[in-house]
């Protein structure tokens, strides 16, 4: 299978790195080309991998290289016109997160991707962590979500704002995890060092009843990647930068939670320190009711889980585990936040909030 990647930023670095270790590998695909417009770049990509590099889509087509498939990890603003030539051309795409810039580029993609029966798959990458892997088969009913997700500032990306950039990893988890149509929304956000909202606080109702809290910020003096959720006589924890996964069950006719345990919860900070400690009293039936579970997690890059089960895809013609239009739903939910930002920042007559150009 022949591959290629448009764009050799921040994140099509890692989709050549990633393409030429699974050819490497013997893993049935080449990277055979990639598209970079910066000179400096494309000039560096082509002394790294050996492939030749083009400044255009339409040069990369003109050059009629019998091309299968392709990443597309341009800036978000270009991502309709990569990803259309893309699929007029035939290709097979996995188009980095978000989808498009907005939802009349989304429906068009998606549109000509079903049109010519082309693969479309958005690269929402922790649902390839293996730690998300690893608790889906573990839900039943998640009614309250706590997100994180904290970076330290970058200057890549700035071509949108902490949500799309971000918290959209969150909300598609989220989407997924609630199976339920989303309610009500609120938020606030604001620029800090960008001209778009750096910093982000959401809150979600779904019509189920489940409640989700987001924090999303790339201006942090740390980088966290964490996502807890209560079920009925369940806590999980996630944390993706760790690739790890802590389950807490609670027996019926279970006590009162132990205060420690209470207070580790609520500050989000159940490490395995303190799981060490809190397994070890259970043991000792001092916290009888309760099971501290740590569920075995295989390993994995997410970014190589993503790109081989794409290629699955594209081999098999089956759906991607991630669907264009559950892309769409991420999309869409990141725009009805900057909305009610909007709102918020008018309520709070905050003119700088529009100044900015957020």
């Amino acid at each position: 299978m022949r591959a290629a990647v448009a764009g050799a930023g921040a994140f099509g670095r890692n989709h050549l790195r990633v393409y030429r270790e699974l050819e490497t590998a013997g893993l049935g695909v080449a990277l055979v080309a990639a598209v970079e417009p910066n000179a400096k770049r494309a000039e560096e990509t082509a002394a790294q991998y050996g492939i030749p590099v083009f400044s255009s889509i339409d040069e990369l087509l003109a050059a009629d290289l019998g091309l299968h498939a392709a990443s597309v990890a341009v800036p978000t603003v270009h991502h309709h016109a990569a990803a259309s030539a893309l699929l007029d051309a035939g290709l097979d795409l996995l188009v980095e997160k978000p989808l498009a810039a907005s939802l009349d580029e989304a429906d068009d993609l998606i549109r000509r991707a079903e049109k010519s029966n082309r693969i479309l798959q958005p690269g929402h990458l922790e649902r390839f962590n293996p730690a998300v892997l690893a608790v889906e088969p573990r839900l039943t009913r998640p009614m309250f979500f706590e997100a994180h997700r904290l970076s330290i500032f970058t200057p890549r990306a700035l071509d949108v704002d902490v949500v799309l950039d971000l918290m959209i990893h969150d909300l598609d988890i989220v989407l997924t995890f609630a199976h339920s149509p989303v309610r009500e929304v609120r938020a606030v956000g604001l620029p800090i060092l960008s001209p778009k909202v750096d910093i982000a606080n959401v809150r979600i109702e779904f019509e189920s009843g489940c409640v989700a809290n987001f924090t999303a910020s790339r201006v942090s003096t740390e980088q966290v990647r964490k996502l807890r959720f209560f079920e009925p006589r369940q806590y999980v924890s996630i944390d993706y930068a760790r690739r790890d996964l802590l389950v807490i069950r609670v027996d019926a006719g279970a006590g009162a939670v132990p205060p420690e345990l209470a207070a580790a919860i609520a500050a989000g900070k159940v490490d395995t320190a303190t799981l060490a400690r809190l397994a070890a009293s259970a043991a000792g039936s001092s916290v009888p009711g309760f099971q501290f579970l740590k569920p075995e997690i295989a390993p994995g890059e997410p970014l190589r889980l993503e790109i081989l089960s794409f290629l699955d895809s594209v081999r098999t013609r089956s759906a991607p585990r991630v669907t264009p239009r559950q892309g769409r739903a991420a999309l869409e939910l990141a725009l009805d936040i900057q909305a009610a930002m909007v709102t918020h920042a008018l309520r709070a007559g905050l003119s700088d909030f529009f100044n900015s150009g957020a």
